[in-house]
């Protein structure tokens, strides 16, 4: 099979092709929550801003951060004017919801940091992937655990980083999060734009990863030649004490 050869721009790939794949899990859990007018939405890891988009069409005020640069840039052209969307989370505001939809273990020490100056009360949403038995792109993930020669680490400890930051667990629940690409290149841009391929990229090259995630898809691309990926995502609620 002969490799993708497209332009490799990951924050502008996560933002026009990616990012819309969790759109049910950001309303599922802003329902949940009862985000609307006055509510205060902190976005840990906010990616290029759809999240907080969202929070804000319902009259939250929103803040944002996220480490990648260029991904806050992104946010920073989307997002109304007013919101501040920056590298490292914001101190001295207080916060009703603070989400981290795109959760690793790696977020401990900023979220423990976070939490311990947050006010009582404050919900904080941790999200990540659901069962693998009912993710689809579980199998093109391994992937890039293989290409990096590690063992492959898919499930963050949601329950983990809410008691490893002194929260108090308060509910879970689990959103339907279809991955859908109008081609298999636009798949392959989408997955490699959420950094989970980023070390097999180092180990290897970029060619070699295309490759490998194209002939990851066979099974999942369809007569007209789009692909789809049934998957769950899984959300815990968790309140600062």
């Amino acid at each position: 099979m002969t490799p993708t050869l497209v332009p490799h721009h990951p924050a502008r790939d996560w933002a026009e092709i990616q990012e819309r794949m969790l759109v049910p899990l950001y309303e599922a859990v802003y329902d949940r929550l009862g985000v609307g007018a006055g509510t205060r939405v902190l976005g840990l890891r906010c990616g290029s801003g759809l999240a907080l988009l969202m929070a804000a069409a319902r009259g939250a005020r929103v803040a944002g951060a996220d480490r990648d640069h260029a991904r806050v840039e992104l946010a920073r052209e989307r997002l109304p004017e007013g919101v501040t969307v920056t590298e490292e989370p914001p101190e001295g505001d207080t916060y009703d919801v603070i989400t981290a939809f795109h959760t690793t273990d790696a977020l401990l020490p900023e979220l423990a940091a976070l939490t311990r100056t947050a006010q009582p009360g404050a919900t904080v949403v941790l999200a990540g992937w659901g069962p693998p038995e009912r993710c689809s792109t579980e199998a093109v993930l391994r992937v890039a655990a293989r290409l990096a020669d590690r063992r492959p680490a898919l499930r963050t400890d949601l329950e983990g980083l809410v008691a490893g930051a002194g929260l108090r667990p308060a509910g879970s629940g689990r959103v339907a999060c279809p991955f859908g690409y109008a081609d298999e290149g636009s798949a392959v841009r989408g997955l490699l734009s959420t950094g989970a391929f980023d070390e097999a990229v180092r180990a290897t090259e970029l060619s070699q990863v295309e490759k490998e995630i194209e002939e990851a898809l066979a099974p999942h691309v369809r007569a007209d030649g789009t692909v789809w990926m049934p998957n769950v995502f899984r959300y815990v609620v968790a309140r600062v004490a």
